[in-house]
């Protein structure tokens, strides 16, 4: 039987890559073997459960919230080539006493509501460019996302995948027995059509128009104006849904809605938005707020700052940009 290539023969080969953001995905990838096998061990460990806390997202955080937190920190601290990090978990950046080198922002548990009922989870990761000198400040992390080097999310689910753009293209690596990211989905790309969308139905009431009127297309089926028949996938965990869309196409959408008007929306731009829509568009998909903005121009402001999103195949994201 033919080995697979592993994570680090796959980077060897990419000579586009900067071999230090080599050794902070590196670093990454095996941090997140450990969280899957605490994911993995759920009640045995006694890991399940709220914390008894609330993060800077006022949301009430699962101790494995705390538990991913605190591996990815731990690793990316020692790492050489990293100068600061930014979690969704802690309210500031925390720096390293290094110059120079890159930035790294992540979401440790996304979807962590899902993890008491054994539904896929995953770890979504940014890597950005350090000042050339000095310690770096929260300005420093407020990058559009077209500055990313890196992105990549780990889905933990029946396999464990690890999905990666470095210098271009996408690669996915599933995690095999004895701990190594084999390259299993070595050019991943997304249909530019489908037949199926993501939402969540329980807010169509407070969506704005546009967006009513795209889902209302698409429920008409083969007789409405779409002319075909979609399906609804909804995990309420992000990394599940954008894995299934990297995997076989779709439209993933978590718009403004009227509830909180205030706020532009709910997902995290730097965490979250940023490092998707760099995957996304890479594998030839497309990420916008709206349908129509491209979230990698969005200028951020805010460390926590927090978007619309609607992405996955480009003519479906299109369709909703068109009302």
């Amino acid at each position: 039987m033919t080995t697979l290539i592993d994570l680090a023969g796959h980077m060897a080969a990419e000579p586009a890559a900067d071999a230090a953001v080599k050794d902070v995905v590196a670093v990454i990838a095996q941090a997140c073997v450990q969280i899957s096998r605490v994911v993995a061990s759920g009640a045995i460990s006694g890991s399940l459960g709220a914390a008894g806390q609330i993060n800077v997202q006022d949301e009430e955080q699962k101790k494995l919230d705390i538990i991913t937190n605190d591996i990815l920190r731990d690793a990316l601290k020692a790492c050489p080539a990293v100068a600061g990090l930014a979690s969704e978990e802690l309210e500031e950046i925390e720096t390293t006493g290094r110059e120079g080198g890159f930035l790294v922002t992540f979401d440790p548990l996304d979807g962590s509501s899902n993890i008491d009922v054994n539904v896929s989870v995953g770890t979504i990761f940014s890597i950005l460019p350090a000042p050339a000198a000095g310690v770096p400040t929260e300005a420093d992390f407020l990058l559009p996302g077209r500055r990313q080097v890196a992105a990549g999310y780990v889905v933990y689910g029946p396999q464990t995948m690890l999905v990666l753009t470095l210098a271009d293209g996408v690669a996915g690596f599933t995690l095999d027995a004895d701990g190594a990211w084999r390259l299993t989905h070595p050019d991943i790309a997304i249909p530019a059509d489908t037949a199926e969308f993501a939402i969540n139905m329980s807010n169509q009431r407070h969506w704005a128009a546009p967006v009513r009127a795209y889902i209302d297309g698409c429920l008409a089926g083969k007789d409405g104006p779409r002319g075909k028949n979609f399906n609804m996938r909804w995990v309420a965990s992000m990394v599940a849904d954008v894995h299934r869309i990297a995997m076989r196409g779709g439209v993933f959408m978590y718009p403004w809605d009227a509830r909180e008007p205030d706020k532009p929306g709910k997902l995290r731009l730097l965490y979250e938005a940023n490092p998707m829509s760099l995957i996304v568009e890479r594998a030839g998909g497309k990420s916008t707020l709206d349908g129509v903005t491209p979230i990698l121009d969005v200028q951020p402001t805010k460390l926590h700052q927090r978007v619309p999103v609607v992405l996955g195949s480009a003519n479906e994201v299109d369709r909703v940009g068109a009302g």
